[in-house]
């Protein structure tokens, strides 16, 4: 067995050998350059654009802008994670939503050539004052969700809190830029994109050039990392696509790191009020949320910041009102933990300081308020292993030897905190497909259309398919990111495993049992006549159960009747509403923190996440997640804030030099333990999902572990020193 052993990376040598082609690394012929202008305003319309310069310019083959640029059919698409509104449509009329939206396009034949042209063109604009005030400027209509009579119980409890949060804006800084070439052939359209959703790409490529889906071709066999930020077809992608079809050639369009932040989305800014009720002894009675989060004025973008006040903890009477406030920024997108890291950061902080007000142990006042099942929506939870979570992270990190005063632990100059937080995930999976074949060699290539942006998509569907085959993971590739591949969900919201890895465990089923079956069907084969429900594969090798010696290989086997290959699909589907139980995954977090008296610095010193993800298919993989997860909350508690200038929605940090992102050298010890089990109802693999659970309490647990060191209750993230002097 493959599946639960730490197996290394099957794409691991590419990568380090630099072999391994992400999306502007494709060698394609004939390719030529783009590079996108974008507007200097935060809000306005375009008077004139002055493209004389540029087009004078040696090796510049074209410059597009609104002006010239072809009408573009833009069919509506539900089907590639639009929020509702109206899409970007670049260069299709002269108004400015956002600084930095494409307002022009240089395509030359080199790269050098299309930069300098682009420097040389000049736009006019008639400029309208922006807006970015989350607090004050109208809010959309809100969603709502209430049960029982919140504020009537609110006004009752014994012990009230009322308290405001606020989080940043934060941007994805995956390592590789957003990347595209694309390139026609008639009417057909082949990109090379980095993205985490190859079948969202190919339909909206499709819908904004008119297109069938099957005349668009999208590949990304390799994705730099995406944290979400590769979930939707950005406008650039659209730009590549089109400027290869106005100049005829195949053109390579790469963002800096610069325009990223403009580019594409980004985790959105929130202002978040809390008003809990309980009684004596922490038992939470009533909660009251009142969220406010910026979205772009072209489309409402929403995440799922609601859940965790709904289900997390024991509560009958909530009400809830999240309502999104139209800015003149870019639209936001989901980023690793969305919605559900915001919640936790701001409920689990507060249940933190409840425990302090009533002088109760943090890990005590949740397991106070453990749920019997999901209050939201009646439904028993699948498995809900949070109170171990809690027990086991206790005792691993060696809680109980926790004084409970703040300030009471020093180092020298270090002032010394512990805090932990509980959270939770939503166990998503979706409708996938996958394909098998078992070639005469013995060897199998298994294919779907997913894609791998880090979490080692290549190595755990080989694992899986390797069991199901019974084969050894050498004999075992696997094939992604290719639109002509079988459809499968976007590779995101940790549902790939789920949802991916049950269609290539049903497809390697399908094709293993119909292997055993022309054996055991064939006269000429040991099998023949065997029960097929007796016959096992080791090693390639199909064999009684009972008696081993009889048996042959899948090489044997197609080599003996003529055939070069079998072939099998497989599929998952999940069950049909109404659902029978309530999927989510759980973590508890302990942090331990040191805080420099003098200076407000923040060091974290040790981490412990605990999980209840369901079955862990690569021990080594699933670390490489925690750790990553563990690194992001720490970043996102600590250091990172897009920083806008409110004059003109300028990005004041849009690099990494002061965009601030942890390095090797901030990072403490960080450990992970993954409670055996699994869960069938989630999904056949009997998997939770790990990628975002892990992101979702480290914010909170660092933050009462400041509180901790240093009595002071920091409510707004990243927590920076000038707000611990």
């Amino acid at each position: 067995m493959t599946v639960g052993a730490p197996t290394p990376r099957v794409e691991g040598r590419l990568k380090v050998t630099g072999a391994a082609r992400f999306a502007a690394d494709h060698p394609v012929e004939g390719v030529v350059h783009a590079v996108v202008v974008d507007a200097t305003v935060g809000r306005g319309r375009i008077t004139g654009i002055d493209v004389d310069a540029a087009t004078a310019q040696p090796g510049v083959l074209a410059v597009i802008s609104h002006v010239n640029a072809p009408r573009l059919p833009y069919r509506d698409n539900a089907g590639s994670h639009h929020p509702p509104g109206q899409r970007l449509r670049v260069f299709q009329d002269d108004r400015i939503r956002f600084f930095g939206q494409p307002v022009a396009v240089v395509v030359a034949s080199t790269l050098p050539s299309a930069q300098h042209a682009a420097g040389l063109i000049e736009v006019a604009y008639e400029a309208e004052r922006p807006s970015f005030d989350l607090d004050s400027a109208p809010a959309n209509e809100p969603v709502a969700y209430a049960r029982g009579s919140a504020e009537e119980a609110l006004a009752s409890a014994a012990v009230r809190l009322d308290v405001t949060y606020r989080t940043s804006r934060n941007h994805h800084n995956p390592m590789e830029p957003p990347a595209t070439i694309a390139a026609w052939d008639g009417d057909r359209l082949t990109v090379w994109d980095k993205t985490q959703w190859v079948g969202g790409t190919q339909a909206e490529l499709a819908a904004v050039f008119g297109l069938p889906d099957e005349a668009v071709r999208v590949l990304s066999p390799f994705v730099g990392g995406g944290f979400g930020s590769a979930l939707r077809c950005w406008p650039h992608v659209v730009i590549a696509a089109l400027a290869a079809r106005v100049v005829g050639r195949p053109v390579k369009l790469v963002l800096t790191r610069r325009q990223m932040y403009v580019g594409t989305g980004f985790r959105p800014a929130y202002r978040y009020r809390l008003r809990l009720g309980s009684d004596r002894d922490g038992r939470l009675g009533a909660a009251v949320h009142d969220i406010r989060a910026e979205t772009s004025r072209y489309e409402n973008f929403h995440e799922g910041i609601l859940a965790v006040g709904q289900m997390m903890y024991s509560l009958p009477h909530v009400s809830q009102e999240y309502r999104t406030v139209p800015l003149d920024v870019n639209t936001p997108v989901w980023m690793r933990g969305p919605g559900y890291s915001t919640a936790a950061f701001v409920i689990e902080s507060a249940l933190d300081e409840l425990a302090d007000r009533i002088g109760v142990d943090p890990v005590e006042l949740r397991h106070r308020n453990e749920p019997t099942h999901d209050e939201s929506t009646g439904l028993p939870f699948s498995t809900r292993r949070l109170r171990e979570c809690l027990d086991v992270g206790a005792r691993e990190f060696g809680w109980r030897n926790r004084p409970p005063a703040p300030r009471s632990q020093r180092d020298g100059d270090w002032l010394i905190g512990t805090g932990m937080a509980a959270g939770g995930y939503d166990a998503s999976r979706d409708a996938a497909q996958a394909r098998a074949r078992l070639d005469a060699d013995g060897s199998a290539v298994v294919e779907a259309a997913t894609s791998d942006m880090g979490p080692g998509t290549y190595t755990s569907m080989t694992q899986v398919a390797a069991d199901a085959l019974g084969l050894a993971v050498d004999r075992v590739r696997f094939r992604l990111g290719d639109s002509l591949l079988p459809p499968t969900p976007s590779h995101g919201g940790s549902q790939t495993m789920a949802s991916v890895g049950s269609a290539v465990q049903d497809g390697c089923d399908n094709l293993r049992r119909q292997a055993i079956a022309l054996a055991v069907h064939d006269v000429d084969s040991p099998l023949h006549g065997a029960d097929p429900d007796t016959v096992i594969v080791r090693a390639g090798r199909m064999s009684v159960r009972d008696h081993p010696a009889r048996g042959e290989t899948y090489s044997q086997l197609l080599s003996r009747q003529g055939r070069t290959h079998l072939e099998a699909p497989g599929s998952f589907t999940p069950p049909p509403p109404p659902e029978r139980f309530s999927l989510y995954g759980f973590a508890a977090t302990f942090a331990e923190v040191a805080v420099d008296a003098r200076l407000g610095l923040v060091r974290v010193r040790r981490m412990l996440g605990v999980y209840d993800a369901g079955r862990i298919i690569n021990p080594m993989l699933a670390d490489s997640q925690a750790i990553g997860g563990m690194v992001g909350g720490i970043s996102t508690a600590l250091l990172e804030h897009t920083v806008t200038d409110p004059r003109d929605g300028r990005i004041a940090n849009a690099n990494l030099a002061d965009y601030l992102v942890p390095v090797n050298a901030d990072m403490p010890e960080l450990r992970a333990v993954y409670l055996p089990g699994e869960d069938r109802e989630v999904d056949p693999l009997g998997v939770k999902g790990i990628g975002e659970l892990v992101h979702v309490g480290v914010a909170p647990a660092i933050a009462n572990a400041v509180f901790h060191a240093t009595g002071r209750r920091i409510r707004e993230l990243p927590i920076t020193a000038d707000m611990l002097l």
